[in-house]
């Protein structure tokens, strides 16, 4: 008994430790991405804000890319915050949730397709995400996708195995999406011009 306890509380601390690793990650990675755009603004005088167009389609590509990843997180969170804080986070927001939705069709089609693309130490995970898919159906895909800290790849794979519907898929995916992303957007547009003042002077 006292083995199991102790093996609970070590991969209970591992995942606070990868929590706060994430976290503190997304964080400096915004806070660079910041300082990069002021940076070309102050001194190399680059007028961003005529760079509009470019900038949303980076958005979209880098969020596409970063949901495609399966497993293996990327920065896309980052992305969002930093171009919402110089952008308009409404625009930003609606074409970073449609990037993000059609980037998680790479976990799909992998689990549709039969191939279980599963780390070892993510398995009982997996197995999770199928119950929850079985028990709660669109929901789960709902959940996975608005909450940031869950690896929606588990749930896109098990939605896949279970030969659920591309319309539903995407339909609830980005209903999740597009809400964590609006959330993202403005927390960037609000929170960075005010941690960062001299920066948007």
């Amino acid at each position: 008994m006292s083995e199991v306890v102790e093996v609970s509380e070590v991969s209970q601390r591992k995942k606070w430790l990868q929590t706060a690793a994430w976290v503190v990650g997304m964080a400096a990675l915004t806070a660079g991405l910041v300082y990069f755009m002021w940076f070309l603004e102050a001194y190399l005088a680059l007028p961003l804000d005529e760079f509009a167009p470019l900038a949303y389609l980076v958005v979209f590509g880098a969020t596409l890319l970063s949901s495609a990843t399966i497993i293996f997180p990327a920065p896309g969170m980052a992305i969002i915050m930093a171009t919402a804080a110089k952008w308009n986070p409404a625009i930003v927001a609606l074409v970073a949730s449609v990037g993000g939705t059609l980037g998680e069709l790479t976990a799909y089609y992998a689990g549709h397709v039969g191939r279980k693309i599963i780390v070892t130490q993510y398995r009982q995970r997996y197995e999770q995400a199928v119950a929850w898919m079985n028990r709660y159906g669109l929901w789960a895909i709902f959940a996975f996708a608005l909450i940031p800290m869950l690896i929606f790849d588990l749930v896109g794979l098990a939605a896949g195995a279970l030969k659920l519907k591309l319309w539903k898929f995407l339909l609830a995916c980005w209903g999740g999406r597009i809400v964590r992303s609006f959330v993202e957007a403005y927390v960037g547009a609000g929170a960075i011009p005010f941690l960062f003042p001299h920066w948007f002077l």
